[in-house]
């Protein structure tokens, strides 16, 4: 493997990106304004200015958040609380590789429904769900999905709230990538079309917009599950990191967070213009759908590439990425996922020229 590796593999935003300045401001104004607050236990529903913050920006009570380390950590809380062994839980086809290993590991009986372009098919959802099967909830990421940066589209989130209400079960609407919109116009999201019914579950991050390191994340739910999930959360960790809550909440507050957003948002708009150029550059019959926002894209490959065998050539020529495979339950093999948030714009051309190159000697093996 060359020394300067090329990664399309982390979906974490470059340091270049990260408004340390902004950070470093914050966390001033965090222990200037609040030492008490920012440096004691606290509790498990997190730093209370943040909270309010985000009930207010949601149009929901207090009681309806509760804050955590990180969005996984969230995910983790619900899971527990809601996954039943042997019970049905929709996931789209491909999803988050985490989010199967935590329902897998759960023992959720995991239902995958194809993942359009304009997201989740839920006219196939319907169907399943007319067959008789009776999920707990179904897991989606409404906005630049996470493996393939599609969105779902305004009538299918209505779709699935109105699917959910007849059909008794939860949208778990995982939406991290929210503000990392930088083509088209924002959508509502399904916690708002529910108008209050206590069908959706909302959890979000400032991992994407903020930085990785802060680890701060939140849940949106039904006052009732929250005050559960809180109960959980106690004897989890008593309380999560209440500085770094305070630096985020601080952030917010003082413009940081919206200097952050736009600074991101322009770069990445860049970085995928780039990458969709070099790959119909390099590799003319990749197949794939250019992102309005996020971190991914998703890539189809002719059928019969091995993407495991790809992934190996890939990097010993110093370029990494992650197989589809790792995001499906079966199938994939031609199907890789790549991050253009981690790689700077002067590198992309040239790991996706690698690519290529590890793709032509697969193909000159095999004859």
């Amino acid at each position: 493997m060359t020394s300067d590796l090329i990664s399309f593999a982390r979906g974490a935003p470059s340091l270049d990106i990260v408004d340390i300045d902004g950070l470093k401001a914050a966390a001033d104004a965090a222990l200037t304004t609040d030492p008490g607050g920012a440096t004691g236990y606290g509790t498990a529903i997190g730093y209370p200015p943040l909270r309010k913050f985000l009930a207010e920006k949601h149009g929901v009570a207090e009681e309806q958040v509760l804050v955590t380390n990180g969005s996984m950590q969230a995910d983790a809380f619900l899971f527990d609380e809601l996954v039943e062994p042997g019970r049905a839980v929709v996931v789209e086809r491909p999803t988050y590789d985490r989010t199967l290993l935590g329902l897998r590991q759960r023992g959720a009986d995991v239902r995958a429904v194809t993942l359009d372009t304009d997201g989740i098919d839920t006219e196939e959802l319907a169907a399943l769900l007319e067959s008789g099967v009776r999920p707990t909830f179904a897991h989606v990421i409404p906005n630049f999905q996470n493996p393939a940066g599609y969105t779902l589209s305004a009538a299918k989130r209505a779709r699935l709230v109105e699917l959910a209400e007849a059909h008794d079960f939860i949208v778990f609407e995982d939406d991290p990538y929210v503000q990392i919109r930088f083509a088209g116009e924002p959508l509502p999201t399904m916690l708002e079309l529910d108008g209050g019914r206590g069908r959706v579950v909302y959890a979000s991050s400032f991992s994407k917009t903020v930085a990785p390191g802060v680890r701060v994340g939140y849940l949106v739910g039904p006052a009732d599950l929250i005050a559960r999930i809180r109960v959980r959360a106690t004897n989890t960790y008593i309380s999560p990191n209440m500085l770094a809550q305070a630096i985020v909440y601080r952030f917010c507050v003082d413009g940081g967070l919206e200097r952050s957003v736009a600074t991101v948002n322009a770069a990445l708009r860049e970085r995928a213009d780039v990458l969709c150029d070099a790959l119909a550059k390099h590799i003319p019959d990749a197949r794939f759908t250019k992102p309005d926002g996020g971190y991914f894209m998703w890539v189809e490959l002719p059928d019969g590439v091995n993407v495991g065998e790809l992934l190996t050539a890939a990097e010993q020529r110093g370029v990494t990425f992650v197989k589809g495979t790792d995001f499906l339950l079966d199938g994939g093999e031609s199907t890789l996922r790549m991050a253009y948030s981690g790689v700077r714009t002067d590198q992309i051309e040239e790991g996706v020229a690698r690519i290529a190159d590890a793709l032509g000697s697969l193909r000159v093996s095999a004859g």
